[in-house]
């Protein structure tokens, strides 16, 4: 299923569809549920409020996952940490611009889900 080749359609929360789908990604996955049980019209928001819990979450796990592993891990982690930093604002940016930014496997996954929601 491809996104709307148009702009954000009308958001429910009374915001407009991008900045709403721009503060999905601000808080990570707190936002991203909040904008998920509250929006009850605008695909945009929906999809990018299932991407930042889909990411956010990923991160996480990742993070911890190599915090557990010594030397390789930690450095490894260390790297990740920026550029995790550096996606979040890419995200919420192109979010921001009326984009529909699927990322690879997540971006798929979050839309699936979030057309059921």
């Amino acid at each position: 299923m491809q996104p709307p080749s148009l702009g954000p359609d009308r958001s429910s929360t009374g915001l407009d569809a991008r900045i709403a789908g721009m503060l999905c990604y601000l808080g990570s996955f707190v936002t991203g549920f909040l904008f998920l049980v509250l929006e009850k019209q605008s695909r945009f928001v929906k999809f990018h409020a299932m991407q930042s819990i889909i990411v956010s979450a990923s991160l996480i796990v990742i993070h911890l996952i190599l915090g557990m592993i010594p030397f390789i891990g930690w450095f490894l982690a260390g790297l990740l940490a920026p550029l995790s930093f550096i996606l979040w604002l890419v995200l919420m940016l192109l979010s921001l611009q009326g984009k529909w930014v699927k990322l690879p496997i997540i971006g798929d996954i979050a839309e699936q889900q979030a057309y059921k929601y």
